[in-house]
């Protein structure tokens, strides 16, 4: 399993002699950094909070990667989104759109292209704009979903 952060593919190393069968085997799925609450909860038999203060709590946006213990492919993202310190990005499928800081947009195949070598913007704008739709309506969201009165959240 893979945990994408800003632009860095790092490799998850789980090691879990009594709960994982699998011995040597790679995952090629790709998960993210928020994979990883979900997959600690669930490991340890816990789960989250659905309520408090009386108020609802959002749901978090990971996965449990648990299910990849056993098997590759079991999981799956319809998104990856980040924004963090001015950066950005969005990955569907192989296709990720990408920007660093106020930048301009960059586009990845990562079908073709792993290491993001060849900025095919130019080449795709009709995919730029889809992605950067994208892009922009889940920053909606998140944005929306930061504004609700939540637990613990003063006025």
């Amino acid at each position: 399993t893979w945990v994408h952060e800003g632009g860095i593919s790092t490799p998850l190393i789980v090691h879990w002699p009594k709960g994982i069968t699998a011995r040597g085997e790679l995952r090629h799925t790709p998960g993210h950094l928020i994979d990883l609450v979900p997959t600690v909860w669930e490991v340890a038999g816990g789960r989250r909070l659905e309520t408090g203060e009386n108020k609802s709590v959002p749901t978090p946006p990971g996965k449990s990667l648990t299910p990849l213990f056993a098997k590759d492919g079991t999981v799956s993202h319809e998104y990856f989104w980040w924004c963090h310190d001015s950066n950005r990005a969005i990955r569907i499928g192989d296709w990720k759109l990408v920007a660093d800081h106020k930048k301009p947009w960059e586009l990845y195949n990562l079908a073709t292209d792993r290491s993001e070598m060849h900025d095919l913007a130019a080449e795709h704008p009709d995919k730029v704009r889809e992605l950067e739709a994208a892009w922009e309506k889940h920053a909606a969201e998140f944005r929306d979903d930061a504004k609700l009165n939540r637990p613990g959240k003063t006025e």
